[in-house]
């Protein structure tokens, strides 16, 4: 039986070298487009942003409700801001009231 043992160890390196470069290939693709690669990191970063700023635009508006709420608490309620305000938003007067039409030019 004749071998030709340098082409069958050339042979064997390169199908080695080859299956190396295969799953050196697979994994640097997946590293780039799989689900958690630079690909998705773009997306994930640009979603980080759209929620940091709805998370601020909601602390504004917590803030802004604590405030409200705050100004309802006993010992900060003024009787005549509440009475002004009440006939305000329910478009009342007293029958005591004088009021006067301003017309617009």
């Amino acid at each position: 039986m004749v071998t030709r043992p340098r082409l069958r160890s050339i042979l064997t390196a390169l199908t080695l070298y080859a299956i190396a470069a295969a799953l050196i290939g697979y994994f640097g693709v997946n590293a780039y487009t799989g689900n958690l690669g630079l690909r998705a990191r773009e997306g994930i970063d640009a979603r980080i942003g759209e929620l940091t700023a709805e998370r601020d635009r909601l602390r504004a508006e917590r803030e802004h409700w604590q405030h409200k709420v705050s100004l309802l608490k006993p010992d900060s309620l003024d009787p005549d801001l509440i009475d002004e305000r009440a006939r305000a938003l329910l478009n009342y007067a007293d029958p005591r009231d004088s009021i006067m039409l301003i017309r617009k030019p």
